[in-house]
């Protein structure tokens, strides 16, 4: 039953991945159509229906919103992960306290930007580490040098 719980969680990060992936190249495609104005929008076909006659402010929304909702299901997944691999939730506060160090980091990174353009590029690779399953990875990584070190 633990080994299901552990490959279903990596599933839906996977999974979520792949979604994030659509959503977020098609949602960037539109921001950029509507922003400049073109004639043409690169996204999805099926993307632009959903989002027919909104306005850039209600995209960019879109957007923080769903970065948002991936950061929470991720650090979410992570929770549950550590859980399931190290047989307690004593990692959840640490895991929890780490997401939003490196948020706030790319926060910071952002704000320094202004004087040292190349930090926005880190910030936002800050974020979209938080985005995908990194986190999960790594706790597979470490529960399994713990249990490479105990034997």
């Amino acid at each position: 039953m633990r080994r299901f719980a552990i490959i279903s969680i990596l599933v839906v990060a996977i999974g979520s991945g792949a979604l994030r992936e659509y959503l977020f190249v098609n949602l960037n495609y539109q921001i950029d159509h509507v922003g400049r104005g073109t004639e043409y929008s690169y996204a999805d076909s099926t993307f632009k229906t959903w989002t027919l006659g909104w306005d850039l402010q209600r995209l960019e929304v879109l957007k923080w919103t769903f970065a948002v909702g991936y950061v929470v299901l991720l650090t979410t997944l992570a929770v549950w992960m550590a859980r399931l691999l190290f047989g307690h939730s004593r990692h959840a506060r640490y895991i929890v306290v780490a997401v939003f160090g490196v948020a706030g980091l790319a926060l910071l990174l952002h704000l320094l930007s202004a004087w040292l353009p190349p930090l926005a590029d880190v910030a936002v690779k800050l974020l979209h580490m938080l985005q995908y399953p990194v986190v999960l990875l790594v706790l597979l990584a470490a529960n399994a040098l713990g249990r490479a070190s105990a034997k």
